[in-house]
């Protein structure tokens, strides 16, 4: 190990988890709803595989323009696939589109939906580029944004494109936050060494659609089967989390919303899973084996 946020831990040495309702695996829903800045500020850093298709230039309207799909037209599509199966999701929320699509905050808040942290924008990272204090400044305002748009304070974090430093995990701590999703290690929560229970929650980005259909250009149609065959493997050993993260701006598309359809309804019609907030898996966790 190179670092000491947590313990090395051969999943062959631990017992599978007994999840509510009888279910062998927790499956929880990330919506990813994200501002992306059509001309972030000098020194705004990043993720680099999401540079634009036409060229380095700026401002870059047609990679704006296509994220804003999401937030004004996809969302609604994908809103309605987790309407028909009675999902509650957990939505990763940037404090900037918190402020900027209150609408969307009025519909996640009537449908019971989780917000989670996720820093300010989609195209400024958490990024060890940063000082202690700018980072501990970036997190608490990120919070405090989310609290006075939505009416309650984000209990987990989510880092913008999995943005961390070697610090990270301390300083979310520190701002009382209950569980990180950033750290894909694993498919059961586990403990990080950072001073108080602080629950690492898989949140598995191989089958993320923006991973999985945008970077690895997966044929479409091989979409639900992925997730299906994810979902099945993990089912069958029993005790796992299932997360699957989803964009509007991507899956929200006319032409590949059918896809998400078929992918909840080979989940959903499965027996013995337990559909749940990342907030309510992180407390059953806590409760029965942190505590217990």
């Amino acid at each position: 190990m190179d670092h000491s946020h947590y313990a090395y831990s051969p999943l062959p040495q631990r017992a599978p988890l007994a999840w509510p309702q009888g279910g062998r695996i927790a499956f929880w829903v990330m919506l990813h709803v994200e501002h992306w800045e059509l001309q972030p500020p000098a020194g705004a850093h990043r993720d680099p595989r999401f540079m634009g298709d036409y060229g380095s230039f700026a401002p870059d309207h047609g990679t704006w323009g296509q994220r804003e799909y999401g937030n004004r037209v996809g969302v609604f599509r994908v809103l309605e696939a987790l309407d028909r199966h009675g999902i509650r999701a957990s939505v990763a929320l940037n404090s900037s589109a918190a402020e900027r699509y209150p609408q969307l905050v009025r519909e996640f808040t009537a449908r019971g939906y989780e917000f989670v942290g996720h820093g300010s924008h989609a195209t400024r990272m958490l990024t060890s580029r940063m000082s202690e204090d700018e980072e501990r400044v970036f997190i608490g305002d990120a919070l405090d944004a989310l609290e006075r748009a939505t009416g309650e304070r984000p209990r987990g974090w989510l880092g913008q494109d999995y943005g961390e430093s070697q610090r990270t995990p301390s300083l979310l701590a520190e701002a009382g936050l209950d569980y990180v999703a950033d750290w894909p290690n694993d498919d059961q929560p586990y403990p990080m060494n950072v001073g108080k229970p602080l629950i690492s929650l898989p949140a598995q980005p191989e089958w993320d659609d923006v991973q999985l259909l945008w970077l690895r250009r997966l044929p479409m149609s091989r979409y639900p089967v992925l997730v299906e065959e994810a979902f099945e493997a993990l089912h069958a050993e029993g005790g796992r989390v299932f997360c699957l993260s989803l964009h509007p701006w991507m899956i929200g598309q006319a032409h590949r919303v059918k896809y998400l359809h078929a992918a909840l309804e080979r989940i959903c019609g499965r027996a013995q899973v337990w559909q749940a907030t990342a907030a309510e898996i992180a407390d059953w966790y806590r409760i029965n084996l942190l505590l217990a």
